[in-house]
């Protein structure tokens, strides 16, 4: 019977069905077949004691800072700031898309944002200065995925709800890992440059001055950052007082560059309501899912096969991190994580294994949904990057320049598989 549900799911993705609509089906399958139908009726509790928690509150708050961030020019301004310090290196603009994105992860939380944020400032550039476009609209993808593994993190909130992990604590494992990468991501253009001088664009004299000038760009994400991730730290504000806050500073921002007006405001809000519905859909709908299996028993039927196949637990993780990135292929990233959490998560918690905890999986999981956002056929990074091609141009070409990119995606799992600490030592720090 499970085998004829796993079947009926995966036809219902390949046929396109809305994911929110297939975690919700599952969840009345599952609760029906079982002979345990009466937990239909809990549908509206679960959805109700899940929509009324304060913390989920922070997910359209952050949707809402990323909108302003976008809308009000900030930053356009911190992109052009960086790049003017970053044109020396082969493949100057290539490192202002990653470093750029660093810093705008750190203000909104979004992966597809950053990417088309970022992307909208910079692609006018690849002709003007002779850029390689695949390669180019790869580190544009690629460094997009920042957003969702450098605080705040939208992705992290949604782990931390699902599996009542401490979601500070995830908010600070993300920032060691997310800066190797942006590193890491650096040096892979860097090498590619080397390979192949011509894909780095022509490089471009700036003087001193300039730089100077430009840099008061960076005090605005620099303050929203601040403001957000400070004062959770300072232990004055929880995630959803946090956003608020940021927000709050976004808006005086664009106050002060004078770019606050009605319109801005009201396509910020739509934007905003349209991403939430879409993302707490899932999310409820995933909490439904999760309730039945935990009540009818299949999440323990799961777990005591798994721990009958005697891996060892690294062995076992390295299974789940393949799984995920073929999965990751086909399926959006974040339904892809909400289906399968409710019985993975358990089995990860039962390997008892040191540093292997609920906060280091959730840095490898929003480490395998970045590496999915780069994936063809269906990264959704890959294709916001290339509708940013006024021109068109063959998909393939944001494919193929996106796939050096996995590379160092890979290297990182494979270093906190080995490492745990590189995720944890800091939140452990922090905590004494």
């Amino acid at each position: 019977m499970l085998a004829i549900f796993l079947v009926c799911l995966v036809i219902l993705v390949a046929l396109a069905v809305p994911v929110a609509s297939i975690l919700l089906l599952s969840g009345i399958f599952l609760a029906d077949i079982t002979g345990r139908g009466r937990f239909i009726n809990a549908i509206g509790d679960v959805y109700w004691e899940n929509s009324t928690g304060f913390i989920l509150i922070s997910v359209p708050l952050f949707i809402f800072l990323g909108e302003i961030m976008v809308r009000s020019g900030i930053a356009g301004r911190m992109y052009s700031s960086v790049a003017l310090w970053l044109t020396w290196l082969p493949g100057g603009l290539m490192h202002a898309n990653v470093a750029a994105s660093t810093l705008f992860a750190a203000t909104s939380g979004s992966s597809v944002a950053t990417v088309a944020t970022i992307g909208t400032v910079a692609y006018p550039e690849i002709k003007k200065r002779r850029y390689h476009e695949g390669i180019f609209l790869g580190s544009l993808a690629a460094g997009g995925t920042l957003g969702i593994l450098i605080p705040p993190s939208i992705a992290m909130i949604i782990y931390g709800v699902m599996t009542q992990t401490s979601i500070p604590d995830l908010y600070l494992a993300g920032i060691v890992p997310g800066l190797i990468l942006a590193v890491l991501l650096s040096g892979t253009i860097f090498v590619i440059c080397k390979i192949k001088p011509k894909w780095g664009g022509e490089q471009t004299i700036v003087s001193w001055a300039e730089r100077f000038r430009a840099l008061p760009d960076l005090l605005a994400p620099i303050a929203v950052f601040g403001s957000v991730v400070g004062s959770i730290y300072a232990g004055i504000a929880t995630p959803t007082e946090a956003a608020s806050l940021g927000v709050t500073v976004a808006l005086v921002l664009s106050a002060f560059y004078r770019t606050l007006n009605l319109q801005m405001l009201l396509i910020s809000f739509e934007r905003t309501m349209v991403t939430t519905a879409m993302v707490l859909g899932i999310v409820f709908a995933s909490m439904f899912l999760n309730f039945v299996l935990g009540f009818t028993g299949i999440s323990n039927a799961v777990l005591a096969y798994v721990t009958a196949l005697d891996l060892s637990a690294v062995s076992l993780v390295m299974c789940l991190i393949v799984f995920y990135i073929l999965l990751g292929t086909f399926m959006e990233e974040l339904s892809m994580i909400l289906l399968t959490l409710p019985v993975v998560f358990p089995i990860v918690m039962d390997l008892n294994v040191a540093g292997f905890s609920d906060v280091w999986f959730g840095i490898i999981i929003v480490l395998v949904m970045e590496l999915g956002l780069i994936s063809p056929p269906f990264g959704m990074n890959l294709f916001v990057a290339q509708a940013l091609r006024t021109r068109g141009g063959p998909f393939s070409d944001v494919t193929r320049g996106a796939i050096p990119f996995a590379v160092p995606m890979l290297i990182l799992i494979l270093a906190l598989v080995a490492f745990p600490e590189i995720a944890t030592f800091l939140p452990n720090w922090v905590k004494g």
